[in-house]
């Protein structure tokens, strides 16, 4: 007997043990299968047939967050059941040294209809509020999208309390027409118009007033218990709206954007631009006499007409006294004030003394110390005509997606799919007609490079850039000028992925040229970066010889365009497990199956012993 107690204690002992250090980072997996799903956002019927189209993930719209943690390996295996190609990429992760999992043409092949792909990447010494969405074709317009939440790992600690809660909201213009007729509309020379609404979470307006919003629409509630601490994670997923959101009756505390702690800043409302991602805190701190209105309302356009292009939620107590009632929370009264939303904008500072991913703080990489090695001012404009077709432009140069993606050709020794020809400045007037073109920005391997985006379209536009996050330092009203370097912010200037830049300005952002490959810059407003406006960065460590700073082609590439012959056929992958929608598991380790089974083997062997 004593020999049996003795045996189950070593096993006991054995399972208590504190796990050792891990080898290798931890891998979430997830298995997604995107297709057509019945929904009614507006209250008009879009569905898989005949021809009305919501792209959903697992039969659900919108799709699962992503819920990581930094230093995670992500694997991702996407079955495309759509009708065209897909490819998705993943909004402010920067895949370092792995421009091969960023999901844009200029990086990949579009997975076949019927195919299936696996993406899989590090979300390497990053942290914070990012989206993915299907990337080509304008079919983020139908859905498609989803939250990706990456956090600290234990050792860094977090500027704030631990909230009681994590709320991903996902807010977005939207179309009653399917993103195929809109493509159409785009590609017979004519705008997208106003849209027929905006969505919060994949679902239209609480009913706030019955001439603007019909019965019957399904809404979004978010359900919260008094006297806590939430944090919301907001991202503007839609086609091209600005908007302005704000929760009835609450404060908005900033507490991060896109992968950066800011300044922590009360706002009662805030502009959310079209790609772009923040976080807030937010207290249950008021005193559920009703529930409260969750309100996205468009911006920077002619607000009375847009009336109905609002999206309203509901934001409910547990111990709420009844719903929702009268008119709205009103929006910014700055119609005659243009200065306004981009003061706000520049509100949104660095905290220079919170940890990141990594130990050191925020603040510890000054970038105004750092010498520009590369300009490029880059010039949008209304769309042109170019050989008879609608184009939109930046620096007169509208650029055509490839038939083999850029990346690809590289590797492969590909002659003439780009030319690393991009002007620097847009051409003098007259100087040169508009062109369409596969020009790319040769960028210098760790050379700091300063691009500004000067507006000069009449509508709001969004700039994103692909496996970086950039320094903004200065935005303003009028032309760009060399004088204008001198009100760049140059102490704590926030780092992001996506700026948004007001008609008539320019927004001036810093980048340090430190992950090889071929990155995509371009217009977040989906109608822009259809008809042209867009640009790749090259950037390549020619004293790279042995894959150092850049990972190999993956085994699983997929070929199109002048490599098709490398594709193998049927050789699809089939997806590893079944798992549900939001499914993910880590694998941390072998040792706690190892200390299982070991465990299990002292206890048979105590059994056996008695």
């Amino acid at each position: 007997m004593r020999r049996l107690l003795a045996l189950v204690a070593a096993a006991m002992l054995l399972l208590l043990q504190p796990e050792p250090a891990l080898a290798t980072d931890p891998y979430a997996f997830f298995d997604w299968d995107v297709s057509y799903v019945t929904a009614a956002p507006l209250g008009v019927k879009q569905q898989a047939s005949p021809g009305h189209h919501v792209i959903g993930i697992n039969g659900k719209f919108p799709g699962p967050v992503v819920n990581v943690t930094t230093n995670w390996n992500v694997v991702v295996n996407v079955l495309n059941d759509l009708d065209e190609p897909l490819l998705i990429t993943w909004n402010g992760i920067q895949h370092r040294k792995n421009c091969w999992q960023d999901g844009v043409l200029g990086t990949n092949c579009p997975i076949p209809s019927g195919w299936n792909w696996t993406y899989e990447f590090q979300v390497k010494d990053q942290i914070g509020s990012f989206f993915y969405f299907p990337s080509t074709g304008l079919q983020r317009a139908a859905g498609g999208y989803g939250g990706v939440i990456v956090n600290n790992r234990d050792v860094i600690a977090v500027p704030f309390g631990r909230p009681d809660g994590d709320i991903t909201i996902l807010i977005g213009d939207w179309y009653n027409k399917n993103h195929t007729d809109l493509r159409k509309m785009l590609d017979s020379g004519k705008d997208l118009g106003m849209p027929d609404g905006v969505l919060i979470n994949g679902k239209g307006p609480y009913r706030y007033n019955d001439s603007l919003v019909p019965a019957g629409i399904e809404y979004e509630t978010f359900n919260v218990h008094p006297g806590r601490t939430y944090r919301i994670r907001v991202h503007n997923v839609g086609t091209s709206t600005s908007l302005n959101f704000r929760i009835q009756g609450h404060n908005l505390v900033l507490v991060e954007t896109e992968g950066s702690y800011t300044t922590q800043q009360n706002y009662t409302n805030l502009d959310v631009h079209v790609g772009q991602s923040y976080s807030f805190l937010l207290a249950t701190d008021q005193n559920a006499s009703s529930d409260y209105y969750v309100v996205a309302s468009a911006r920077m356009v002619n607000e009375s007409r847009w009336r109905r292009v609002t999206g309203v939620a509901v934001l409910r107590y547990s111990n709420s006294g009844g719903p929702a009632s009268g008119p709205l929370p009103d929006p910014p009264q700055d119609q005659n004030d243009r200065s306004f939303s981009m003061n706000q904008a520049r509100s949104v500072r660095w905290n220079l003394s919170a940890g990141a991913a990594r130990p050191n703080p925020q603040g510890s990489f000054r970038y105004s110390s750092i010498n520009v090695t590369q300009a490029f001012l880059l010039r949008s404009t209304a769309p042109v005509s170019i050989s008879g077709r609608r184009r939109a432009t930046l620096n007169g140069i509208s650029f055509a997606p490839p038939e083999t993606p850029l990346r690809l050709a590289d590797a492969y020794g590909v002659k003439g799919a780009y030319t690393l020809d991009f002007p620097d400045r847009p051409p003098r007037e007259g100087a040169a007609a508009p062109r369409i073109a596969r020009s790319v920005i040769n960028g210098t391997y760790r050379g700091f490079m300063e691009i500004i985006f000067q507006n000069n379209d009449t509508r709001m536009q969004s700039y994103h850039m692909d496996g970086y996050a950039f320094f903004v330092v200065g935005m303003d009203y009028g032309e760009w000028t060399e004088d204008s370097r001198g009100t760049y912010n140059k102490g704590d200037g926030v780092a992001r992925s996506t700026i948004q830049v007001y008609p008539g300005a320019w927004a001036a952002v810093l980048v340090s040229l430190d992950n090889v490959g071929i990155w995509n810059v371009r217009s977040e407003n989906l109608d822009s970066w259809y008809l042209g406006q867009e640009v790749y960065v090259r950037v390549v460590n020619p004293e790279d010889t042995g894959n150092k700073t850049e990972m190999t082609v993956p085994d699983n590439a997929l070929y199109c365009g002048q490599l098709h012959r490398y594709q193998k056929y049927g050789r699809e992958q089939t997806p590893h497990h079944k798992m549900g929608a939001s499914s993910a598991v880590t694998v941390r380790s072998s040792s706690v199956a190892c200390r299982l089974v070991t465990a299990g083997m002292i206890l048979l062997a105590a059994v056996f012993a008695s």
